[in-house]
């Protein structure tokens, strides 16, 4: 998979991915299809693995020819050493676990550096919906209140207090919207953030 293509599946991990440098040894939390480390496999010249649970996933991630262990997010990151990896992702998975702050804890111990993002429930589309007495639904947050794998909300600034108290330096933080950085009210306007971190 080359850039071009990424950007057109998935603009938000193509910006991600210039924050990853070539011929990194790279760890995908919660890696989904694959896509990402497809791409840095290819394109990047990255080693490196995927944790995945869910079967579908994992075979996408096979047949894409990409390095998946099946296992449990916030139980897989146990077999690997401290510092065993140069950066860990864990991208728009974030707010799907019970443990966000024993994960992060993890994802530090495991990685030099760190790339997460979720889906910002500070962007203003969902505040509105909260105004008008509904649960957010929208691109960032597809699922309706009852069937939503979404265990965890943050915004921007609630993640960084949590990065900072669990002792993670924040190195960039950036709001996408469609792909594209948000810088007037990043909070209020962007969909998705990302943040770069590493243990302090």
């Amino acid at each position: 998979m080359n850039f071009r293509e990424l950007s057109k599946l998935r603009p938000d991990l193509a910006f991600i991915a210039h924050w990853i440098g070539e011929r990194t040894h790279v760890l995908d939390v919660g890696c989904g299809d694959g896509v990402m480390l497809d791409y840095l496999k290819t394109d990047k010249r990255c080693s490196g693995y995927g944790i995945e649970i869910a079967d579908d996933k994992v075979l996408a991630c096979a047949r894409r020819g990409v390095s998946v262990i099946q296992q449990d997010m916030e139980r897989g990151l146990d077999m690997f050493a401290d510092g065993a990896f140069d950066s860990v992702l864990c991208l728009s998975s974030l707010q799907m676990m019970h443990n966000v702050e024993g994960l992060l804890r993890k994802i530090a111990r495991v990685g030099r550096e760190a790339i997460v993002s979720f889906p910002n429930f500070g962007y203003w589309p969902h505040r509105t919906a909260l105004l008008r007495g509904r649960m957010p639904v929208s691109k960032a947050l597809p699922y309706e209140w009852y069937d939503t794998p979404n265990v965890r909300c943050a915004t921007i600034y609630d993640f960084a207090d949590l990065a900072n108290e669990v002792g993670l330096q924040v190195l960039e933080c950036v709001a996408l919207h469609n792909g594209k950085p948000v810088t007037v009210l990043p909070n209020l306007r962007g969909s998705l953030a990302v943040f770069r971190l590493r243990k302090k």
